[in-house]
Formats: structure tokens, sequence, C-alpha cells
């Protein structure tokens, strides 16, 4: 590719990035034949003044993301993911791939201010997250509804309230986080370390009171992960369920059946809890967040133990006292509050019977 086409590609993505920024998206959508589109409030737009991209289109803009190691894995894999600094304004998350017509390319956007639990209107309860010393806590909900950033609520509190060391292990470096009364070391999987199970190995010798985890993508993440909350620190890591039943099940069901009883008097001994969110479309526009909470608590701990996961749901609902919420209760409360149509409450309800019912009420 020339110089002269190098810079309009250079120029055309930073221009992209800029109408990302200012549009509030949450991300930008690069494919052949198409336009380049928006995602706001859930919703793809295309930039109408611009034109169809070209396949040359698409590989330039990717070529001019990358650095020349990116390049090369990216050539070798068919895809790849980055973190990538737009001119100190604003992160991105980016993924490109190769496909049918071409090279497309997924950004999405990552603030640079990271927002409190207040400002996410995420519940107060989840602040109660924040004071343990040891223990597993799970951020789960399905692929871009907002799990990094709540967690990265989470720990950037801790940051503010505590004295600790903090490491975290991600696919790439989301939220970069500004270090006040902790020191926070933030290690990149390929770039940093080999993998997650062997980065999350390593911090038994790192001497953390705190691990994040990005994402446990395999049974020795996750086996790592559970022995490190049990033996003296408090690891936060997501996973892509629709519930904290679902969340055990998966948890659990990702070890052979010859290891599963270990696992569940493990889980149900370390477990502080489960956070499973959706982003709702909000009726004053942008994004609210529907939660469901589970906190570990002694009948919690006893229904794992035992197998008895089922009945899960059931103890969260009613158990409001103890701080826990449905999801259908916090559907069903947005709904009241005007935040959020009742087919939009139903559409994100695993129980939608039920929650008709609660709104009624």
């Amino acid at each position: 590719m020339s110089s002269s086409k190098e810079e309009y590609y250079k120029d055309l993505i930073a221009e992209l990035l800029l109408l990302t920024i200012k549009a509030q998206a949450s991300d930008l959508h690069l494919s052949p034949t198409h336009p380049p589109m928006l995602r706001i409030a859930g919703q793809l737009s295309p930039l109408l003044k611009k034109r169809k991209l070209k396949p040359e289109d698409t590989q330039g803009l990717a070529f001019a993301l990358m650095t020349e190691g990116e390049k090369e894995r990216f050539l070798k894999k068919k895809d790849i993911d980055f973190s990538y600094d737009f001119e100190g304004q604003a992160r991105f998350r980016v993924n490109i791939f190769q496909q049918a017509r071409g090279i497309s390319v997924a950004l999405r956007l990552i603030p640079n201010k990271i927002r409190t639990i207040e400002e996410l209107n995420l519940p107060p309860v989840l602040h109660q997250f924040t004071t343990p010393t040891q223990g597993f806590v799970l951020i789960t909900g399905p692929s871009s509804h907002g799990k990094s950033t709540t967690m990265a609520a989470l720990i950037d509190e801790i940051n503010h309230t505590r004295t600790d060391h903090i490491i975290t292990i991600e696919d790439p470096i989301e939220y970069v986080f500004e270090d006040d009364k902790c020191i926070i070391d933030q290690r990149e999987v390929y770039q940093h370390a080999l993998s997650f199970a062997r980065a999350l190995r390593a911090t038994f010798r790192q001497d953390p009171d705190v691990i994040m985890i990005g994402e446990m993508r395999d049974p020795e993440t996750i086996s790592t992960a559970i022995t490190a909350a049990e033996t003296g620190h408090l690891v936060f890591a997501t996973l892509h369920t629709n519930s904290a039943a679902q969340t055990i099940h998966r948890i659990i069901d990702s070890f052979p059946s010859s290891q599963q009883n270990q696992v569940r008097s493990q889980l149900s001994a370390s477990l502080l809890g489960v956070i499973s969110q959706r982003l709702l479309p909000c009726l004053k526009g942008g994004l609210i967040p529907a939660c469901e909470v589970m906190f570990a608590t002694p009948a919690v701990a006893s229904l794992i133990r035992e197998n008895k996961i089922h009945e899960l749901p059931l103890v969260i609902e009613t158990s409001a006292e103890q701080g826990m919420i449905s999801l259908n209760k916090s559907l069903a409360d947005l709904v009241r509050r005007g935040e959020v149509s009742v087919k939009n409450a139903l559409n994100y309800s695993l129980a939608p019977k039920e929650l008709r019912s609660l709104i009624r009420k």
C-alpha cells in the first residue's frame, strides 16, 4: 500500500473514531459493502454521509489500527483482539477478522473515565462486594451487556477505599486504572503473559490482595481462580451466562464428573456472590442495567454443595431482605419507574409469565 493511501486510511479511521466518541456510540463496525455503522443505545445506525466501504477500504482501515506485530499475528491467525488508545481521548477494544467479503473490524468504545456504581445505575447493594478480603465474585451476562464496566467500577472502588495490591489479567486490557490507594498491575494476555491460566498461577508468587480475571475460558483458569479465592484472595471474574443458577452449572459442568463433587464443595466455600446483568434500551435514551444479584448465604452454599442448583432462583426471589434481587424484580422496578417499556422488559426476562404478574401487582 502506498504511503499516501496509508495516510488516507489513518486520517479516515481517526475521523470515524472521533464520530463514535461524539455520538456516544458503544461500537463502530467496518464491513465491506456497508457504510461505517455505529451502535447507539443498542441499535445499529449507518453513517449516512459515508459511502459503502470496499474490501480494500476495510483492509486499509484495519491495517491503520495495527502495529507491525499485530499485522503479523492477524495474517497468521485470521483474527485478532487488541486495545487501541486514540490520541489519549478514549480507548477501543478492537477485533479484526477475515470473512467471506474481506476484512471486517468491530471496535468497542471504552470510556476513559471509570464510572461508579451509582453513575452506572447499578443496585447500591453491589458495594458489599468491595469490602471482603477473600472470596469469589462473578459478573455474568450476555456478550456486550456491560460486565467489564461493572467489574471496573468494583475494582476502582477498592482502589479508592483500600490499600491493596490488585492484579488484573485481561485480553485485551480495557479500562486503564490510575493507582490511588492501591498498587494496580495490569497484565494483557499474549502481550504480558502467555495465557490466562499461566498468568493466574503466577499471581500466587506476586503477593496480590485482589485479582481481576477478564474472562474464564477454560477449566484450568476456573480451577485456579477458585483456589485463589480459597487461599486468601478476593477474586473477580466474568462469564458469559444468563443467570446465577446457570453460572454455577457452567462452572461445575466444565469439569469431568469425577471432579464435580470437589468443585461444588470448593465453590460453596469460596463464592461471595453472582451479579447477572442485562443492558436494556431506556425510554429516556441510552441503556440501563437490570441485575440479578445472588449472595452466597449459608442456604445458597448448601444448595451448591448438595447439587440442588435448580432451587437457587427461589432462594433469590425470597431473600430480598438479605440484599438479593431477582432479574424479574429488577425488570419490574424499571417498568414501574418508567425507565423501560413492558415489551423490552418481557423480551429480556427469563420468565416472562411471572414478570407480567409482578408488573400487575
